[in-house]
């Protein structure tokens, strides 16, 4: 069976779903009337961050906006909400909800997503609405998810008690909503309770549900007791549907149980139905492919933009690319104190400081380099220690060649793409990335291994598809140094040509990967998420019920 997503809108398909008082016309032309959509996600900007899901969370409502539909954000209420400077007001009585045998009460408040930017024609877009799952014995803690390098050990009960209450939340506001567009473990068990208990409630019929994987090696695996604080029945801790090698899994849940599953690229669909990137959920995902999908995240160019960006120096476009970033370049230099040589290439690294993301192939790269090359290395970030350790004694033996800064820095992180003229992606796997379509727009060409939604997005540089117009970075496969380091001589050949670079770089500067295009991409797949849970298939009872399943699923 073939993947839903761009394949689903080549098929000859001509059907109408009436929901509510709207409707959604299928195939042809993909005209959809106006979606009511409820976003539950942990993380968003502006509010709450700790990686790229909290990047979607806070553009995608945004886009969907300017389409015309409605949009609502809901998230908990954690200490760096309030800290965010932005207006938050309470909203009606307390929240009640059951957790296990106890009710825990919460306050919901509301605030505004600002549209920002322009409107693309419709004047009338003030805001998204934000809703807040207020609970302090929950949320109001320095971190999201965990300190010290460890998970609370309270975070089953932390996101039952959300998902419950997102639940409630709809029926007390009277939201109306369409689809109920989950995201990650954290709000996996929505789908389950809105099969289960919520199916036959008024307000609650008609919810299509979507569940969006923004990276599947982190799951919501649980101790089996949990499952009493979920206060569903035992009889869904079964091996079809929420009980993984013995633990509660909140993730797996979500997949048995949603209309709908998509991931953050098309490339990461296809890589996580199989091992070792389907993290031990491959069968679950092979079972449920009919609905599995992949949409590539978007870059928010009203604040990833060197020609607006704030946070440059010198500010530019395709037309003056050179100027601009030969001034960049030399302000970071001196920022920390490289040696201003406009020549030198300079190669940047900015993520997190993990194996996933190749930073051991860097530093074996460099040690090497540091000796033989003339090439300086900016890297920013934090991490495992030993990655820390390593680098931190390479920016101290050779601090004309190596610059290393142990944190993160959104300004900094602008900077360094502005100036850079290689950004390294060496990843293991990678479910989107946006670093390197980041980069394609700051004119500063990805080394990216050739994985999820890096091989989505960038195309290598041979002479072929340099004549072509296409080439926009380069790639290799096997996720050794020997096949960074190779890569790299190979960027470097086509560094010295200045003439191939300037056309290199301005290939990714004209290139397109803003929101819209994803956006437009997941209003399609809403309306595909509606007519399933509302056709004769639509999986009242989640895949894998005891007396129907054939397959096994993980």
């Amino acid at each position: 069976m073939e993947l839903f997503g761009l394949r689903f809108a080549r098929r000859n398909v001509a059907r109408r779903i009436e929901f509510r008082s709207n409707s959604v016309t299928l195939g042809g032309d993909k005209e959809h009337s106006l979606v009511k959509i409820l976003l539950a996600t942990s993380e968003a900007v502006p509010f709450a961050k700790t990686g790229g899901l909290a990047d979607v969370c806070g553009a995608l409502p945004l886009e969907l906006a300017r389409l015309g539909h409605e949009p609502t954000l809901i998230m908990p209420a954690y200490r760096q909400v309030f800290q965010a400077g932005l207006t938050i007001e309470p909203v009606g009585t307390p929240l009640e909800v059951g957790i296990g045998q106890k009710t825990v009460t919460g306050r919901l408040l509301r605030s505004v997503l600002p549209i920002g930017g322009s409107t693309g024609g419709n004047a009338s877009i003030a805001g998204v609405p934000v809703y807040f799952i207020e609970q302090s014995q929950y949320f109001d803690r320095d971190y999201l998810y965990g300190a010290g390098g460890q998970d609370y050990r309270d975070n089953c009960e932390r996101f039952v008690f959300f998902s419950r209450a997102v639940l409630d939340i709809i029926g007390r506001l009277g939201l109306g909503v369409d689809v109920l567009h989950a995201h990650d473990w954290e709000t996996s068990l929505i789908p389950a309770y809105l099969k289960i208990e919520y199916r036959n409630r008024p307000g609650y019929e008609k919810i299509a549900t979507l569940l969006t994987i923004h990276n599947l090696s982190y799951q919501g695996t649980f101790w089996h007791w949990d499952m009493l604080l979920t206060g569903l029945d035992w009889k869904y801790f079964n091996w079809r549907q929420m009980e993984f090698f013995g633990n509660l899994n909140l993730l797996k849940t979500g997949l048995v149980f949603a209309d709908s599953i998509n991931t953050v690229s098309p490339r990461y669909a296809e890589e996580i139905q199989s091992a070792p990137l389907g993290c031990g959920l491959e069968g679950v995902l092979q079972h449920r492919r009919s609905v599995l999908s992949g949409i590539l995240n978007g870059v928010d160019y009203r604040q990833w933009n060197p020609a607006t960006d704030l946070h440059l120096p010198a500010k530019y476009g395709p037309e003056n690319v050179l100027a601009g970033k030969a001034a960049d370049k030399a302000a970071l230099q001196a920022e920390l104190n490289l040696p201003r040589d406009p020549n030198v290439p300079l190669l940047a690294f900015v993520g997190r400081l993990v194996e996933q993301k190749g930073i051991d192939l860097i530093a074996q790269v460099m040690q090497e380099w540091v000796l033989t090359s003339r090439a300086q290395w900016v890297i920013l970030g934090t991490g495992d220690a030993k990655f820390q350790e390593q680098l931190a004694i390479l920016a101290q033996r050779f601090p004309q060649k190596v610059a290393v800064q142990f944190q993160f820095s959104d300004p900094l992180a602008h900077r360094i793409e502005a100036a850079a003229d290689l950004f390294l992606m060496p990843s293991r796997f990678e479910p989107c990335g946006l670093s390197q379509m980041y980069s394609l727009k700051y004119g500063t060409v990805p080394i990216v291994r050739v994985t999820g939604g890096l091989a989505d997005t960038i195309v290598d540089t041979t002479e072929e598809t340099l004549a072509a117009g296409s080439a926009n970075g380069f790639a290799f496969h096997e996720p050794t140094s020997h096949g960074l380091s190779s890569t790299l001589k190979r960027a470097l050949a086509y560094f010295a040509r200045p003439d191939a670079w300037l056309r290199l770089m301005t290939n990714g500067m004209t290139e397109d990967w803003s929101w819209t295009k994803s956006a437009k991409q997941y209003v399609d797949l809403y309306a595909t998420t509606i007519a399933r849970a509302q056709g004769p298939t639509n999986n009242k009872d989640g895949i894998g019920k005891p007396e129907a399943a054939k397959t096994v699923v993980g």
